[in-house]
């Protein structure tokens, strides 16, 4: 799954993720669109997270990346398991943002373990 509401996966080249096709991925724009996939497909083997999502107009609070990231471990503390080949990227412009989403997974899955 691609997170992200503006690029597209072939633009983004400053870090490593699977080599697929615009096509391959589950491409999704929003935090609301985000969960309706999960719930709609099952978990993903990989996530691209982009953190800013762009929905500042909307009057409501905005849905960040690192809200779907918490969003994603809540469901899986309600049993809906992870995949134990899961994993992710974050590929956002916002590096205060990147990092919290990378520290909220790798904290989460030190006590997981």
């Amino acid at each position: 799954m691609f997170l992200d509401d503006l690029r597209n996966p072939v633009d983004v080249s400053w870090v490593s993720m699977p080599s697929y096709t615009n096509s391959d991925w589950a491409i999704v724009r929003s935090y609301d669109e985000a969960v309706v996939h999960v719930l709609s497909h099952g978990w993903p083997e990989f996530i691209a997270f982009d953190h800013d999502l762009g929905d500042v107009d909307s009057g409501k609070p905005e849905k960040t990346g690192y809200d779907f990231a918490r969003w994603l471990i809540e469901y899986d503390l309600d049993g809906n398991t992870m995949p134990d080949n899961f994993k992710f990227v974050v590929h956002s412009m916002n590096h205060i943002g990147g990092k919290r989403i990378t520290a909220l997974f790798e904290n989460y899955f030190k006590e997981r373990d």
